[in-house]
């Protein structure tokens, strides 16, 4: 299967993905049904009328309330998903994950720092962003302080990192106040789309889409690597250059994820895998199906988030209990195909 015939799935997940986001605008504490959705999307576009106040209820409740995190939901786990893929491509290794490098350590101590500093979401998702950058690059100049940095020094560079910056996390917690600051940083650790703003999927939509969209470009320089830096250099790949843009590129989509909703796992881990078992592991059609995949996965969980209980459960704990066992399905039907 080529890039060609990707076309064919992806257009079906396509409306799949469509379906569950139109879905999703009727779960909620207020009821609401598709013919209430599509009246107010008729009345937004002149082609009906129906009563201001029901008008004003229905915007509210669609577009500032529920639409956001809809959004939030499909482009964040779309983004994890292919940074994931992307890792796992240049690692040469499906139990990588976009935390490999340290990311996720150090968007949790910039949000940390943020939340004790001031609060206010901007500060929160811009030391977030700025850690998570800044906690890859450390890992990255590790791997390269005795040479030229390799797979191997990359990974135990970002696991250093990493630690490093969990540990300046962990004097974080132990410092803030109990019972104001600390909660509050606990809960963002443990990820939410509840207070996503349409101003701030603004602000990184177009980042992310163009990070998903260069990392799916790399897909047959991806497919080259796989088989090995030499082989990759006798086919015309700049290796470098390609490892280097692609490590960028996946971080800086995670890193703008984890910024907005906190830290979400397992969605980078398993979709990829769940996809390339799907699909195959030729990654110019993996990288795109598996970012329809991970919108779906965060979705389906989003809604479950909101519906299971009175009270929303934070979406990072859906998403693990999602996602282990879905792996562990994953990991039986690939040792089956082993054997």
């Amino acid at each position: 299967m080529n890039r060609e015939s990707a076309v064919t799935p992806m257009f079906l997940l396509g409306l799949v993905l469509l379906g569950a986001m139109s879905l999703s605008l009727t779960l909620g504490r207020y009821p609401l049904g598709i013919v209430d959705i599509s009246e107010y999307f008729q009345a937004a576009l002149g082609l009906r009328q129906i009563e201001p106040d029901r008008f004003a209820l229905l915007h509210n409740i669609i577009v500032e309330i529920r639409l956001p995190r809809i959004m939030a939901a499909a482009l964040i786990g779309a983004a994890l998903a292919v940074s994931g893929a992307a890792f796992q491509a240049i690692f040469r290794n499906p139990l990588v994950s976009p935390g490999i490098l340290g990311v996720l350590g150090g968007a949790g101590f910039g949000a940390a720092i943020g939340l004790l500093i001031s609060g206010h979401w901007i500060m929160v998702q811009l030391l977030a962003f700025v850690m998570a950058l800044l906690a890859v690059a450390l890992g990255v100049l590790i791997a390269n302080l005795f040479g030229r940095g390799t797979m191997v020094t990359l990974i135990l560079g970002g696991i250093i990192s990493g630690a490093l910056f969990t540990a300046l996390l962990s004097i974080i917690k132990y410092t803030a106040d109990p019972y104001d600051q600390l909660p509050a940083i606990v809960y963002w650790l443990m990820g939410s789309l509840q207070s996503v703003e349409l101003k701030q999927i603004s602000i990184v939509v177009v980042p992310i889409l163009g990070g998903i969209v260069g990392l799916t470009l790399c897909g047959r320089a991806l497919d080259a690597l796989s088989m090995g830096d030499d082989e990759a250099r006798s086919l015309g790949v700049p290796v470098t250059a390609v490892r280097y843009g692609v490590i960028f590129a996946a971080t800086l989509i995670s890193a703008l994820s984890v910024s907005i909703a906190g830290i979400i796992g397992w969605v980078g881990l398993m979709v990829p895998n769940f996809a390339r078992l799907l699909f195959g592991p030729a990654n110019a059609r993996l990288l795109p199906l598996s970012a329809i995949l991970g919108a779906l996965f965060l979705l389906s969980a989003d809604c479950l988030a909101r519906a299971l209980t009175p009270a929303e459960i934070p979406i990072g704990i859906v998403t693990e209990l999602l996602g282990i066992p879905a792996f562990i399905l994953v990991l039986g039907r690939t040792r089956r195909a082993w054997l």
